[in-house]
């Protein structure tokens, strides 16, 4: 049997529930290996259809979508015409509610979200786009090996024209701080436990804010480029910032908040956004 195969096709950004977690922050590494025949060209599948075809339904399947799974208890999904709305209990009390177009959403069999399910789902949808000679097909889902500090985070872009203005979307992201040149492992550990399977939202897109059942709750709403956008989460599991949160604005917000700390140093932030890409501030 001919196999074919391609490492570190893309990678996934998205967000995922979980019962304990909450709204998790999530990036996966994709390898693709093919089985198959050789075709007129003595190959499997040509390097540059990988690329173009396989990508391209990994990107719209799962990537900056939020990865619902349909077998958790209590979980409630409402479909309005072409609006979602997803209602998610917590194992302390509390819920989420996600409202969106349903292009921002996916459905996962199973009880949690782990890479065999999704690959399961992935292997499943590319054998229909998949030429004849092309018997086999094994997507590895992986993450970045990552030594030293790294946090979940999930967010949305109002502005963004592309999938990032999807209101829960998000990353598994390493930090690196620099204080004076050195690295400063105590603040990289700090930030990585602060933001720990967080929310970060904008102040500008809290639309209500609430108690019920003596829990805090912020309501964040928008609307974008592909729809209407509404994300209501627990206090304690979000974190504020007074403008968007892009990477860049993320990477100065952690310089600015270091610097208050540590006045007389030279601060550099590497922030990432995912594997392998982010945004340096210094102060």
């Amino acid at each position: 049997m001919n196999q074919l195969f391609v490492d570190n096709l893309t990678v996934i950004d998205f967000a995922y529930l979980d019962h304990q977690r909450g709204l998790v922050g999530e990036s996966w590494i994709v390898d693709v290996v093919l089985a198959g025949e050789l075709d007129e060209q003595g190959m499997v599948f040509d390097f540059g259809s990988v690329k173009r075809t396989i990508k391209q339904v990994i990107d719209e399947r799962v990537d900056h979508r939020l990865v619902i799974p349909t077998g958790q208890p209590g979980i409630q999904i409402q479909q309005q015409g072409d609006v979602s709305v997803v209602e998610w209990p917590l194992a302390d009390g509390s819920s989420i509610t996600h409202r969106s177009p349903a292009e921002a959403i996916l459905a996962l069999d199973g009880s949690q979200v782990v890479p065999s399910t999704v690959s399961a789902l992935l292997e499943r949808e590319l054998r229909a786009v998949l030429p004849a000679n092309v018997i086999g097909i094994d997507v590895i889902l992986r993450e970045e090996e990552i030594d030293g500090p790294y946090y979940h985070y999930v967010h949305g872009l109002k502005k963004h024209l592309g999938n990032c203005q999807r209101i829960a979307h998000g990353h598994r992201s390493r930090i690196q701080i620099t204080r004076d040149n050195t690295r400063d492992h105590d603040l990289e550990k700090h930030w990585a436990r602060e933001w720990q399977d967080i929310y970060i939202g904008t102040e500008d897109d809290i639309t209500a804010r609430f108690v019920e059942e003596e829990i805090r709750y912020l309501t964040f709403s928008y609307e974008a480029n592909q729809g209407e956008f509404s994300l209501t989460m627990p206090q304690q599991r979000v974190y504020l910032m007074d403008t968007d949160t892009t990477v860049e604005l993320i990477a100065a917000h952690l310089a600015n908040q270091c610097k208050q700390q540590h006045p007389d140093d030279e601060i550099r932030v590497k922030a990432f956004e995912g594997v392998g890409k982010g945004a340096i501030a210094a102060r």
